[in-house]
């Protein structure tokens, strides 16, 4: 009786193992592609520069190159009103009385707010 129930028992466990087997994909039932499907979600989901991280650091890659291209195209404009105001005396006097509200010594300069509403 024991030499059939060990068989009944190993048939019983061979059908289990074949059905849960089913619902594993075929490529992961050996040991090395459940080996690199391990691998591959400890690089995706757990190492330092998981996918989450890389996407946000390649986000933020991209608003800093705007950024950058931003703040080149005002350096531009800024150096050239620099060479404009350099070269031209009238120029120079105008940005200064308008920016930083110098005067001659001989007048009075009132500025005027607006009333908040």
């Amino acid at each position: 009786m024991d030499g059939r129930s060990a068989s009944w028992d190993d048939l019983h466990l061979c059908r289990v193992k074949d059905k849960l087997f089913g619902y594993v994909p075929r490529f992961l039932r050996n040991r090395y592609g459940a080996g690199l499907a391990v691998l591959l979600l400890w690089i995706g989901l757990f190492a330092d520069y998981d996918l989450y991280t890389m996407l946000k650091l390649r986000h933020q890659l991209g608003n800093m190159k705007e950024q950058r291209d931003h703040y080149a195209a005002e350096i531009a404009t800024t150096r050239e009103q620099l060479h404009e105001i350099n070269s031209n005396h009238a120029l120079l006097e105008k940005f200064a009385r308008e920016k930083y509200l110098m005067k001659r010594d001989n007048e009075d300069i009132y500025v005027l707010v607006p009333k908040p509403e």
